[in-house]
């Protein structure tokens, strides 16, 4: 990790659900994989970047490791991050018992990773950069730029809403009724705690931190009113 001066947003500080705890972790991995097709959201991924074998990858926000599993099949090297030691192990340990032993897993984030010269043919992140005020999202995304070869492509998924919604106070009473029952109340409580704590941002500002950053959205899909998923490319 670079040592970055003190004035820096520290992105090692938990916002939402602790997942310093075991316990946490666990049920976080159930969880993903009981609400969550990850074959299928990895095979649109695979797709979209264009993944090859010789390419090597960046993963930020990698969890418990499912999509740097998925992606380790289709490519030469996965450097997969994360801010959480616990999850870095549990990731960890999971690539060795389904026997992927290309996957470099590192403790880091946005902010502090340093690549040291190296560059990625692509980046990959989910459900990460909403942890992020908006002005350090801009400096992550310029991060994520300098870490790209020329053309190189960055996948985003994250909770973005939708500024043409007009009633907030309506909008999540119905999100929430509309969970499926397999969701449970965790899930719902969970999403309060990232209304409430955490950064997620309006689409037109996420648009403008992107291309702002140094990137042409070749694609873009917004769901639900607070889901949305870009493919870009640097410029």
């Amino acid at each position: 990790m670079k040592e970055l001066p003190d004035w820096y947003y520290d992105e090692f500080i938990q916002k939402g659900t602790d997942y310093t705890s075991e316990e946490e972790i666990q049920n976080y991995d159930r969880k993903m994989r009981t609400i969550r097709n990850i074959a299928e959201e990895a095979e649109t991924m695979i797709k979209l970047i264009d993944l090859r074998p010789d390419h090597n990858v960046l993963e930020i926000g990698c969890g418990t490791g499912e999509f740097s599993i998925e992606l380790s099949r289709y490519c030469k090297q996965v450097l997969a991050l994360d801010i959480s030691q616990g999850m870095l192990e549990f990731a960890r340990e999971k690539s060795i018992t389904r026997g992927r032993d290309n996957i470099d897993f590192t403790k880091a984030g946005f902010l502090t990773f340093e690549p040291k010269g190296k560059e990625f043919d692509a980046v990959v992140t989910q459900l990460v950069l909403h942890h992020l005020p908006d002005f350090w999202k801009l400096i992550a995304l310029r991060n994520v730029n300098s870490m790209l070869k020329p053309g190189g492509k960055f996948y985003l998924k994250d909770v973005v809403f939708s500024s043409d919604t007009r009633d907030f106070d309506f909008y999540f009473s119905q999100v929430f009724q509309k969970m499926p029952p397999e969701a449970g109340d965790e899930i719902i409580n969970e999403m309060k705690l990232h209304i409430k704590e955490e950064f997620s941002t309006f689409d037109w500002v996420m648009e403008g931190l992107i291309e702002k950053a140094g990137f042409r959205i070749e694609q873009s899909q917004y769901q639900n009113g607070f889901m949305a998923t870009y493919l870009c490319i640097k410029k």
